[in-house]
């Protein structure tokens, strides 16, 4: 039997499969397909300090076999989270990584503050930076390498912070690069990448909010390529490799460029039993592979 126990900077897990923000709730939504304790970790949506609406309907719309989404970040805020959803997640064994976001600096401060001393089963905070800076004209944290360096900081909150990053950059280890320097422990790679569709008869733009992000198959090559590119920039890093993954076979593709684990998103919305599926398959893939321990494929990629 293969071990599939990994760890992502400090933290450890035992399996390299975990969900991914945005795709599996607030909550224990995903508690009624299978048991979330059993997968290395569960992120929940992004959460800022305060409640937000989001982007006005519609919001989700399909492009193949991959989404465009433009939900805004709606939320109920982490105050509401960490009253009402928290402990419910804590009651199914769950290791939870709370994914946060902020429109200014400051909103990641009043996140990373909120989060201190909440202790368990709350294991890291994803900071996403990948949603607008309305103290720079809205442009996106992610896309500057200072303005990503502030938001990494000001969310501190005493546990290990995982840099969410986005694939719409020139370069992106400049970008981790300023994120660990930060204090980033790790990275996730990556969020998704910019997109819009378009009604041409009613020539319209599809989603409420006119562009939005792509995620799914179309995801995966771009997301390989980051974990890639950064796991040889940064050896000592944990990498969260997500982007895609609906399958064994993506999920060792990300591992073998360079992930420590794997996040499946928008696979679950498909099916909600996409991570335990993944999960089992990568436990079979590892046996046909003669792969006993999981960790020997992490940045094992070759030439």
């Amino acid at each position: 039997m293969t071990d599939l126990s990994t760890r992502v900077g400090s933290v450890a897990l035992a399996n390299p499969v975990m969900t991914a923000s945005g795709t599996a709730g607030h909550g224990a939504e995903l508690a009624a397909y299978g048991d979330l304790g059993a997968l290395g970790a569960h992120v929940v949506k992004s959460l800022a300090a305060g409640p937000w609406a989001g982007n006005p309907a519609p919001r989700v719309t399909g492009s193949g076999e991959s989404m465009l989404n433009s939900v805004g970040l709606a939320g109920p805020g982490l105050g509401a989270w960490i009253e009402h959803d928290l402990p419910a997640l804590g009651a199914t064994g769950a290791k939870v990584v709370v994914s946060v976001w902020g429109r200014s600096v400051e909103g990641f401060a009043e996140a990373g503050a909120m989060l201190r001393g909440v202790g368990e089963p709350v294991v890291a905070v994803e900071v996403n930076v990948s949603c607008p800076n309305v103290e720079d004209r809205s442009k996106m944290f992610a896309h500057d390498r200072g303005a990503t360096a502030e938001a990494v900081a000001a969310a501190e909150c005493g546990l290990p912070r995982w840099a969410k990053l986005s694939p719409n950059v020139p370069d992106i280890c400049e970008i981790a690069a300023a994120a660990l320097g930060a204090g980033a422990e790790s990275l996730t790679l990556v969020n998704t990448l910019l997109a819009m569709a378009v009604d041409p008869a009613a020539r319209t733009a599809v989603l409420g909010a006119g562009g939005g992000g792509l995620s799914g198959p179309a995801l995966h090559p771009v997301a390989v390529r980051a974990v890639a590119e950064c796991r040889a920039a940064f050896p000592g890093v944990g990498i969260v490799g997500v982007g895609g993954v609906a399958d064994a076979h993506g999920a060792a593709e990300l591992l073998v460029a360079g992930a420590d684990a794997v996040q499946v998103g928008t696979a679950t919305l498909r099916d909600p039993r996409a991570p335990w599926r993944v999960l089992d398959d990568l436990a079979r893939w590892c046996a046909r592979h003669g792969v006993d321990v999981v960790r020997d494929l992490v940045g094992s990629l070759r030439g």
